[in-house]
C-alpha cells in the first residue's frame, strides 16, 4: 500500500480520555472455526465497531466451506455441521495468517478438494509445518506454501508440531480435533512463540464442553460434540495497546472500555503488554469492564523478553523511543516472517524520524535521541502503522506510508486518535 498519511500532533497530556478498539481477531476468528464445527447455532456478537479485514476473511472461508452463515449487522450466526465441502472450495485468506492456517486445518476435515490461496506477502509466510501434519493425519496436500489445495479427511492419533515459528500451527490442530476420529494427542516441540495464544486456543475449547488434557506441551483432546454458544467477544487487548501507548507518549490518561487486559490463563496474550507499560513507568488500573492507563512522570527504559506477545513489539519500541533510558526487546525473530519484516521495519522507521535503533537477528535496541519529522515506510503492515501513528501524536510532522493497511484489524483507527486530541 503507498498511501501517506500525514500524522496530526497533539503533543499535550491526554485529559482523562476514553477510546474503543474492536472486537479480538483472536477470539472471534477461534469462535468462528469451532461454531462452523459445533452442534446446532451459534451467535456471534461482534459490538458496533467494525472487526477488520482478518475476521471478514475468515467469515468468508466459513461460507466458501459450505457452512451456512448470516452476518446481520454487529453479528454472525454460524449453524454448525460435519464437514461436507463441495470439491472445488476456494479460500481466499487475504493477509491473514489465521484465516490460511485455521482454514486449512477445517478445510481437511471435508473429503472435497480446496484450495487456499492469499496476498503475496501471505505466500511467503510460514505454513509448511501445519501441511506437513495435515499429510501425516492423513490429507492429500499439494505445495508447502501458498496457494495449496488440501483434499481430507484427516483422522484422529499422534502428532507432533513445531511451535517456534508461530502457535497458531498448534491452534489450528487443536480447534479441529474434537471432530477427529480418536481425537487428538498433539505435541509441541521446541520453544512456542505467542504461547498464550494457545492458552486462549484451549480455553475456547473448554467453554465448549471438549475434554482437553494438558501436560505443558503435550495436550490431548477427546473426540466429541462441540456446543454451540451465544456471546459477546471481547474488546481486542492488541487493538488497545495503541490508545494505552498514546497515553505513555504523551502523559495524562485513557481508559479503553470493554478490554479485559488482565494476565491470566486463557486470556488475550498480548495483556503482558500493560504489565511491561507499568515497568516503564505508567499506572495501569483495571476496572468497570475496562482498563486505564496514565502517565505523570519519566519513561523508563526495559530489557524484557516478548516472545509470548511479540505483536506488541513495535509499539513498545515507539515507546521507548520517549524513554530515558535504553530499551532492549528480544525473543522476536520469528516476527520477521509476519506481514513484513518487523525488526527491520520497525528499526528503520524509527531511524528516520532521527531516533536511534539496532535491529538484531532476535531483538531491537532502542536508545534515546532526539527526533524530528519524517516518512515511515510501514511496509503495508497494520501493527507498523499504527504503532508510529501513535508516536507521531508526540512527534511533529510524521506521515505513514501504507497507513491504509490498519483496515487489516482496526479499520476505525484514525477516528479514534482523531478523538483522543479532541
Amino acid at each position: 500500500m503507498d498511501d501517506l498519511r500525514p500524522i496530526t500532533p497533539i503533543r499535550r497530556p491526554l485529559v482523562d480520555k476514553r477510546a474503543r478498539v474492536p472486537a479480538s481477531k483472536s477470539v472471534a476468528n477461534r469462535e468462528i472455526v469451532l461454531s462452523a464445527i459445533a452442534d446446532g447455532r451459534s451467535r456471534i456478537n461482534l459490538g458496533p465497531l467494525d472487526p477488520g479485514d482478518d475476521v471478514r476473511a475468515m467469515t468468508e472461508a466459513v461460507v466458501a466451506l459450505d457452512y451456512r452463515v448470516v452476518w446481520d449487522a454487529d453479528e454472525i450466526v454460524i449453524r454448525g455441521s460435519a464437514a461436507s465441502h463441495r470439491a472445488g472450495a476456494a479460500i481466499d485468506a487475504r493477509d491473514a495468517g489465521t484465516v490460511a492456517r485455521f482454514g486449512a486445518a477445517l478445510a481437511a476435515l471435508g473429503s472435497g478438494y480446496v484450495t487456499i490461496t492469499g496476498s503475496q506477502r501471505l505466500r511467503e509466510r510460514p505454513i509448511a509445518p501445519l501441511l506437513e501434519a495435515l499429510r501425516r493425519l492423513g490429507a492429500t496436500v499439494t505445495g508447502a506454501r501458498l496457494p495449496v489445495t488440501i483434499v481430507g479427511p484427516i483422522r484422529g492419533g499422534e502428532i507432533e508440531i513445531a511451535g517456534n515459528e508461530s502457535s497458531q500451527f498448534a491452534s489450528a490442530l487443536l480447534l479441529v480435533a474434537p471432530r477427529l476420529d480418536g481425537g487428538l494427542r498433539l505435541e509441541i516441540l521446541g520453544a512456542l512463540v505467542s504461547a498464550p495464544f494457545v492458552d486462549l486456543t484451549i480455553a475456547s475449547l473448554r467453554r465448549r464442553g471438549v475434554k482437553i488434557e494438558r501436560d505443558g506441551n503435550l495436550i490431548r483432546i477427546e473426540q466429541g460434540k462441540v456446543r454451540a454458544r451465544n456471546l459477546r467477544i471481547p474488546g481486542d487487548v492488541t487493538a488497545a495497546t495503541y490508545p494505552a501507548a498514546a497515553a505513555a507518549v504523551l502523559g495524562g490518561a485513557v481508559t479503553i472500555d470493554g478490554v479485559d487486559a488482565r494476565v491470566r490463563p486463557g486470556n488475550q496474550g498480548d495483556a503482558r503488554f500493560f504489565e511491561l507499560l507499568e515497568a516503564m513507568g505508567c499506572g495501569v488500573s483495571h476496572r468497570g469492564g475496562g482498563v486505564t492507563v496514565s502517565r505523570i512522570g519519566e519513561l523508563h527504559g526495559i530489557r524484557a523478553n516478548v516472545k509470548d506477545c511479540s505483536d506488541v513489539f513495535p509499539t513498545l519500541a515507539v515507546v521507548a523511543t520517549q524513554a530515558s533510558e535504553a530499551t532492549e526487546l528480544t525473543g522476536i525473530g520469528h516476527t520477521r516472517k509476519q506481514e513484513s519484516d518487523r525488526v527491520r521495519v520497525v528499526a528503520n522507521g524509527i531511524n528516520a524520524l532521527g531516533g536511534r535503533a539496532q535491529a538484531f537477528a532476535d531483538a531491537i535496541r532502542v536508545e534515546p535521541a532526539p527526533m524530528h519529522d519524517g516518512i515511515v515506510d510501514a511496509c503495508a503492515d497494520h501493527r507498523v502503522a499504527m504503532a508510529f501513528s501513535v508516536l507521531g501524536l508526540q512527534v511533529p510532522g510524521v506521515a505513514i506510508k501504507g497507513a491504509g493497511s490498519v483496515t487489516k484489524t482496526f479499520p476505525q483507527f484514525y477516528e479514534m486518535l482523531a478523538e483522543l486530541s479532541r
